[in-house]
């Protein structure tokens, strides 16, 4: 299981690469790492577990940040209504975004990640709304149309897989600064 230990941060070089495309049918080690990254999700979404392991919980884990330059990450976004069935919850592998909204949305609250262990204020602007094209462990296609937090989550996690960080999104001279037709959720 991977601990806060493993998880690589900001300025680690891996954290800036261009993660290089996964190869199927998994490698062992692949698949590992497909099930230790929802793993830590898991387990960290469990308030109890992340009391114990001292983890920061988190809706997603890409395979960059704990030093895997892979085009590999797990998403589990939980439902508060219905705890036993999350809105979302895969390791998405080679996923593109094949659509997106000209529409923007924000996190009022703005974005952290499990990388950045300083909070970096500000706005992260995204398209509300996404296509997403993405193998699964087994190399099943999907493609899925998301919106607002969950297609916020898959973008930030994208983003990792592409030597994005979150903060790179802010708008350095005025980080609130907001757009006529932005959605913000809180």
């Amino acid at each position: 299981m991977f601990l806060m230990k493993d998880i690589v941060r900001d300025g680690d070089p891996v954290l800036r690469q261009q993660a290089k495309k996964v190869e199927f049918p998994l490698s062992p080690e692949d698949r590992k790492l497909a099930d230790d990254l929802m793993e830590y999700l898991v387990v960290s979404q469990n308030e109890e577990l992340c009391k114990k392991y001292k983890l920061r919980a988190g809706v997603g884990l890409a395979a960059p940040q704990v030093g895997v330059s892979k085009m590999m990450a797990s998403v589990l976004v939980p439902n508060e209504e219905d705890p036993e069935n999350p809105i979302f919850k895969d390791v998405i592998i080679n996923p593109v975004i094949v659509s997106n909204a000209v529409q923007r949305c924000a996190l009022t609250e703005g974005e952290g990640c499990l990388s950045v262990d300083e909070d970096v204020p500000g706005y992260v602007p995204r398209s509300a709304r996404i296509t997403l094209k993405y193998q699964d462990v087994d190399g099943n296609e999907h493609q899925l149309r998301l919106k607002n937090y969950p297609a916020i989550v898959c973008q930030h996690e994208i983003d990792h897989l592409h030597g994005t960080l979150f903060y790179d999104h802010i708008d350095k001279e005025n980080p609130y600064s907001r757009s006529e037709n932005e959605i913000f959720i809180s």
